[in-house]
């Protein structure tokens, strides 16, 4: 039974444990096992509601939470997330580490269906932008983005995945698009020439505004398809993905369960200190309002 805990502005009326887990489900993953105590929590952030109700709870001894991309049941689209308010409402829980598990197509022959990679890179190409920041309204902030993920996290991810025998790539570059319709070939055949090795539809601004948040990302992306390029397949369409996705999501599920207890429960990596390079307006003047609407991302800085 999970409990409901509804509060709203959550970060300003709960204290909270700084050495969370995030992990963030994309299509087929709705939720994941082995949850002690678990409590639904109703966020709502300065940005407006996450996806879905986030639920919490201990899983190998550490504090996680889980939120639904799509929301239960795949409710929302790629450009109707609000990914401002997802990350915003898992670092108010206490998050500094997030792992996104999201399902992508393959732009090369070695990543088949059911493999998993882990992105060291992304190439963006989506249309939203100003709504991949938490700044403006007075601080501006600029972010190092050289190496978008999590090399300690991604690394982990990679033990455990190879511990359970799971195909795993460790590395590779995610081309992220808006969507929501599939890539033409002509598209796809592009990605493919510029040596991108997956593409996706999300998880790009999730990993800019986890940066913005000093919450260490990684990505576990779950191989359904082979876009449309390889034209000896049929093209990908919701019929040819959701055969994998289930398998998918067990293999997630097994890699989650065995690296949550290898996350250290420090937060001291170089992404839990990205804002110190990344804040240009000088701390004097920066506007009261915008610094309680940031609290749990600035309060360092208080």
């Amino acid at each position: 039974m999970i409990l409901p805990v509804v509060v709203r502005d959550f970060a300003l009326k709960m204290k909270v444990d700084d050495t969370a887990i995030g992990i963030i489900g994309g299509s087929g993953l709705y939720q994941i096992e082995g949850f002690s105590d678990p409590r639904e929590h109703q966020v709502t952030t300065p940005f407006g509601d996450p996806s879905d109700a986030i639920v919490g709870g201990e899983v190998n001894g550490r504090r996680v939470y889980f939120l639904p991309r799509h929301a239960r049941g795949h409710r929302l689209l790629p450009h109707e997330l609000n990914h401002r308010a997802n990350i915003f409402a898992l670092r108010s829980l206490g998050v500094r580490w997030i792992i996104c598990v999201t399902a992508v197509g393959s732009l090369q022959e070695k990543y088949a269906p059911r493999d998993v990679v882990l992105p060291s890179q992304f190439y963006d190409r989506t249309s939203q932008r100003a709504e991949h920041t938490f700044f403006g309204n007075g601080i501006a902030a600029h972010i190092g983005f050289a190496d978008p993920i999590s090399t300690p996290l991604r690394n982990l991810l990679a033990e455990s995945a190879t511990s359970l025998g799971v195909k795993v790539h460790n590395g590779g570059t995610y081309v992220n698009m808006d969507g929501p319709a599939f890539s033409t070939r002509a598209e796809s055949e592009l990605n493919r020439q510029h040596g991108f090795d997956v593409i996706g539809m999300t998880n790009l601004p999730e990993a800019k505004l986890a940066r913005e948040a000093e919450i260490a990302l990684a990505t576990v992306a779950m191989i359904t398809d082979y876009d449309c390029w390889k034209v000896e397949e049929e093209p990908v369409s919701v019929q040819t993905v959701l055969g994998h996705l289930l398998a998918n999501a067990e293999t997630a599920r097994k890699i989650l369960a065995d690296v949550i207890p290898r996350i250290p429960a420090v937060a001291d990596w170089p992404a839990h200190r990205a804002l110190d390079t990344a804040l240009v307006t000088d701390r004097k003047i920066w506007p009261n309002e915008t610094v309680t609407r940031l609290g749990p991302i600035l309060s360092r800085f208080a």
